[in-house]
């Protein structure tokens, strides 16, 4: 889940960025659960909220999302992080999040 996935990445970041909306109870325990790992973290909406001059000082930067950001924001701040910072992404932890229902038997 999620949270498992930002204990892994706060193993690996001096810094971790949680896209997703304040009012996203799932988002703001992704940021409180980082910080409790003991890395400094921020929660914004998109890209225009990341000081990158701040930041800067990061040297490995950890990116994750609460389950109702979309991913072209996820993309976005990914891809500017990037090019702003000359960074490199390296994918860590990724979990499949596909969930199957069986119908039932009158649809079927």
């Amino acid at each position: 889940n999620r949270q498992d996935a930002v204990k892994q990445l706060a193993l690996e970041s001096d810094f971790i960025v949680v896209i997703g909306s304040r009012n996203s109870s799932n988002s703001s325990r992704l940021k409180e659960l980082a910080e409790k790992c003991g890395v400094v973290s921020i929660l914004i909406d998109g890209i225009k909220e990341i000081d990158f001059k701040a930041i800067s000082k990061y040297k490995k930067i950890g990116v994750t999302a609460g389950a109702s950001a979309p991913e072209t924001v996820v993309q976005e701040v990914v891809t500017t992080l990037c090019h702003k910072l000359d960074a490199k992404v390296q994918e860590i932890g990724k979990n499949k999040e596909d969930i199957y229902f069986k119908l039932p038997p009158e649809l079927r």
